[in-house]
């Protein structure tokens, strides 16, 4: 499809179906969301509320759902240097909701682990923020629920794609077969 300022020069648009109008209204609902998302953190409901800040929560997170990890894996596993996962831990094994734990294999190496203290917190943060989504989509059927989380997850896939310097539709994970 070409433009009729790039149709008179001979050189293809680069626009997507939907055009700038689309592309316009897109970016300011992603402006929107980004700013309520701040202004409430979508930290839950109740005495949880903003409790936990973004960088702790997606930490503890990743190391209940994937299991202990050096900082490096961790520091990849999220598109983060280690610099920056080294200084966000920090504060996390101090509070005692992740502990450092040698290497089953390596005993030379260390290792990040949940701590029972860390995984009681993150589910207490996680409960909260589940019924805030509860209530923001309160209303909605299980269909838009499931079809928002599907189109979320496949911009923020293609946000991290972008990031790693991957095209649209590649991934950074080699397929299974």
């Amino acid at each position: 499809m070409t433009t009729t300022a790039s149709a008179s020069r001979g050189t293809p648009s680069s626009e997507p179906p939907g055009g700038p109008g689309l592309l316009d209204a897109l970016q300011h609902q992603v402006a929107l969301f980004a700013r309520r998302a701040e202004q409430t953190r979508l930290g839950g409901v109740g005495q949880v509320r903003n409790s936990m800040d973004r960088a702790a929560y997606l930490l503890l997170n990743r190391l209940d759902l994937e299991g202990p990890m050096g900082v490096k894996a961790l520091a990849a596993g999220m598109g983060i240097d280690s610099s920056t996962v080294t200084r966000q831990v920090a504060p996390l094994v101090d509070s005692g909701l992740v502990k450092r734990t040698s290497h089953p294999e390596d005993g030379r190496a260390v290792v990040l682990q949940l701590s029972p203290r860390g995984l009681a917190r993150l589910q207490e943060v996680r409960d909260s923020r589940r019924e805030l989504m509860a209530q923001v989509t309160d209303g909605w059927t299980e269909s838009e629920r499931e079809s928002f989380c599907s189109l979320l997850t496949r911009f923020n896939d293609s946000l991290s794609a972008r990031a790693a310097g991957l095209g649209a539709g590649e991934t950074d994970t080699p397929p299974t077969s």
